[in-house]
């Protein structure tokens, strides 16, 4: 059973969600306010999470930003706005993706069902019992594929999904240099609509969680012009 949490002040877009994505395989909670939103989150486990920007109390970034101070669930940021900023506003704060209002039920449906399928499941659950080549270990860190975990210096990092599988593909592959356009054609597929600011996005919040200077990144570098690259 998949636990679905929509986040939004207006009863008639949640009513819309639940009417989308509630079957007998999936079960939809309902928030109203981003503090309760939070103590919901605190308190159960979610497969995934869709978060409006405009919410009473706490805002959905704000929601968002402290989310990620405790759990990777998978979050999709929903907004009123056609423009980048609350896109890429919410990506920096951790999302996952976004949809944007009025929002159709198939793409609610098919970017749910695409988060899940990548992920299986970010629920608290211990960790699994991991094989050789799902394990990929460079210096100090230990990448977990099969659960989608980062390890430094055997210590948990919190990462999202996106992240881990940005930092994979670079690390599987060290050397290799990819544009922004092809990172963003293997990670979020050939639908998605984002532009290439995503990766950047990503990358610099992934430099903050394993770099020790950040600025002066060891691990995830800029080929000016070009892209990035892993340097093992």
């Amino acid at each position: 059973m998949k636990r679905v949490l929509v986040v939004d002040d207006e009863k008639i877009i949640v009513k819309g969600f639940v009417f989308a994505i509630q079957n007998e395989d999936t079960e939809v909670d309902a928030a109203y306010d981003g503090e309760e939103a939070l103590e919901m989150i605190r308190n159960k486990e979610y497969d995934i999470v869709f978060l409006d920007v405009m919410l009473p109390k706490l805002d959905g970034f704000e929601v968002c930003k402290k989310v990620r101070e405790f759990s990777s669930v998978p979050i999709i940021m929903v907004t009123a706005k056609n423009d980048d900023s609350d896109k890429i506003a919410g990506l920096n704060f951790g999302a996952d993706d976004y949809i944007t209002k009025p929002f159709n039920i198939g793409e609610v449906k098919a970017r749910m069902e695409a988060i899940l399928r990548r992920t299986g499941s970010k629920k608290n659950k211990p960790a699994k019992v991991t094989v050789p080549d799902q394990v990929l270990e460079i210096s100090d860190m230990r990448l977990e594929r099969n659960n989608k975990r980062l390890y430094i210096n055997n210590k948990e990092v919190n990462i999202t999904v996106k992240e881990f599988e940005v930092l994979d593909l670079l690390a599987s592959n060290a050397g290799k240099v990819y544009s922004r356009e092809k990172l963003l054609e293997i990670i979020w597929g050939l639908d998605y609509p984002g532009g290439s600011r995503t990766v950047d996005v990503h990358v610099r919040r992934l430099r903050e969680k394993i770099e020790e200077e950040p600025s002066e990144p060891k691990y995830v570098q800029t080929k000016w012009g070009v892209g990035y690259y892993f340097r093992g």
